[in-house]
């Protein structure tokens, strides 16, 4: 897939294409959006129109250098994350990778160095990035990839060129699983419960899906007012494994987006969860709209404190305090 063919995201692709075209890319760019919605698949292809040896202004994904940013082992491009066991991006790979942008290009392209998710640069990590990109190497390139920018400092963010990854609308999302051989109707139901992230909906096994979101839904109808015992417990559950905790807090999102929809507009246009149509309608005839934004709000904080590795047991106990009644 070029450049050009990648699904949704027209105005980023077209800052970025032209920006190629007039040769004046950014010497370091932020992009912003929920997990999977193809923005490391943006930057990388990024990359592989950069050093492609075809030069046609896109990428032909067949010649030497598209094969090694494909398969990772490319000298010129280099992908940053957490170091196996680590929790955070150590200040050390971030010096390591200011040395490496200084390096002269083996290929004679641009060095390129992207952190992703550049939210779990420490504080003294991107401290020490930031010099980086007030002095920037010439003939580099830096990408930053966060799913929001709350955990970056503000003097970081300042300095780079910001472009804000959205969801896929649902319909292009399912034609696009509809052309790896989904059903109609599968591809539907994957594409609204995957909150329009191509990155979801691939990967999705529909069953255990189904089974998780019944179980979560239930578990929160069960967080009625004064139920505090019973949220500690669900809270302690839920916290056991981080990536469970995770995705719920991702899907408890979708669920009070659609309560508030649906408490709002008295229709199901827009519901994600529509196999759980039923279910939202009760819930959103009971429930207050200022309460329901003050749920949405907390889950989203609260999904962006877990990716901060704070204590999960905490954090789920605070949000289902919230839920039935409870003010921390």
């Amino acid at each position: 897939m070029a450049l050009s063919e990648i699904i949704g995201h027209e105005k980023q692709l077209a800052v970025l294409l032209a920006a190629l075209a007039q040769q004046r890319l950014h010497h370091a760019y932020l992009f912003v959006g929920a997990e999977g919605v193809g923005k490391r698949t943006v930057a990388l292809s990024l990359a592989r129109v950069i050093h492609c040896s075809e030069k046609s202004g896109d990428f032909c994904g067949q010649c030497v250098n598209c094969e090694r940013i494909q398969d990772g082992n490319h000298p010129d491009v280099r992908v940053i994350a957490p170091l196996p066991d680590k929790k955070e991006i150590s200040i050390l790979q971030i010096r390591e990778i200011e040395k490496e942008l200084n390096f002269r290009s083996f290929s004679g392209g641009k060095k390129i160095a992207i952190i992703d998710p550049a939210t779990l640069m420490n504080l003294a990590s991107q401290n020490a990035l930031l010099k980086t990109l007030e002095e920037p190497p010439q003939d580099s390139v830096l990408i930053l990839i966060a799913p929001n920018v709350g955990g970056l400092l503000p003097t970081l963010r300042s300095r780079c060129l910001r472009l804000s990854f959205s969801p896929l609308r649902r319909d292009l999302l399912a034609g696009f699983l509809t052309t790896k051989g989904m059903n109609p109707e599968t591809a539907n139901f994957i594409a609204a419960i995957s909150g329009g992230s191509p990155g979801a909906a691939v990967n999705i096994d529909i069953e255990d899906a189904r089974e998780r979101r019944q179980f979560w839904s239930g578990m929160l109808s069960d967080l009625k007012a004064g139920r505090y015992r019973t949220a500690t417990e669900a809270a302690e559950m839920l916290a056991s494994n981080k990536e469970e905790t995770a995705q719920f807090l991702q899907w408890a999102e979708t669920w009070y987006r659609d309560l508030l929809v649906r408490r709002v507009t008295q229709n199901a246009g827009g519901i994600v969860n529509i196999d759980q149509l039923e279910q939202i309608e009760e819930h959103a005839a009971q429930s207050e709209v200022e309460h329901l934004l003050s749920l949405l709000e907390q889950t989203s904080a609260a999904s962006a404190q877990i990716q901060r590795n704070f204590n999960r047991r905490m954090v789920l106990e605070s949000l289902f305090f919230a839920v039935v009644g409870a003010r921390s």
